[in-house]
């Protein structure tokens, strides 16, 4: 068989298709055709980098200002604090003010009746000692809930605002441990007038000083 064989198609070569004539599909065995001199490049498409969050691929992206996988917004997060402040501290905040006041008119009106003196502390100390005992009970174990809950991702107040708080480098939660260790770490955020605490208005991916330290950052869940 030789190569000038017509009847071998390896042994010739392609005709050449006119100038302006359609391209066709090349044949498994044959050369692809190039794509000719000058034409248009088809743009790339941008994929951004993928978090999985609660189950979800979220983008995580610091030009995006809302959306699933977003950087929260400093309102969102002080509104998400206010709400767990409410949670963990209101029910002590009434049971102290309450035993301050029981406190101060303990022996008012008895005009220096010993008797009168004696009836109002058996009535009265029991009630501040109860109330005392309730907001120290009711803020640790509130604090301890919003902590386990801030673990898994988000606490009453981020849940409420639609926000969760995540590693940055893997995207799931911390766990209770490092959410301990996070709220450890809001001591750096104190520090100086607080200015930690309003560092996310401003910084690209909305952290505080802790959440830089602890690699997290907090994300639009909607």
């Amino acid at each position: 068989m030789s190569f000038g064989d017509p009847n071998n198609p390896y042994g010739r070569q392609q005709p050449q298709a006119p100038y302006g004539a359609p391209q066709q599909p090349a044949q498994y065995g044959y050369p692809q055709p190039q794509q000719a001199y000058g034409a248009p490049q088809q743009p790339a498409q941008y994929v951004p980098p993928q978090q999985a969050v609660q189950g979800h691929s979220y983008p995580l992206q610091p030009s995006t200002p809302v959306g699933p996988g977003a950087y929260a917004s400093w309102g969102s997060r002080f509104g998400a604090f206010l709400i767990d402040f409410l949670v963990a501290g209101l029910v002590p905040l009434i049971a102290v003010i309450t035993a301050v006041v029981l406190e101060k008119t303990l022996y008012s009106g008895c005009f220096m009746e010993h008797a009168c003196y004696v009836a109002r502390e058996k009535e009265r100390v029991p009630v501040i000692i109860a109330l005392l005992a309730v907001a120290v009970l009711w803020g640790v174990a509130a604090n301890i809930f919003i902590l386990a809950k801030e673990g898994q991702g988000a606490s009453p107040g981020k849940k409420a605002m639609k926000i969760r708080l995540i590693r940055e480098d893997t995207g799931r939660p911390l766990g209770f441990g490092l959410a301990l260790l996070r709220r450890i770490c809001h001591g750096l955020d104190s520090a100086a007038c607080s200015i930690g605490y309003l560092w996310p208005a401003w910084d690209a991916k909305g952290q505080t000083f802790a959440d830089k330290v602890m690699r997290t950052v907090v994300v639009s869940t909607e």
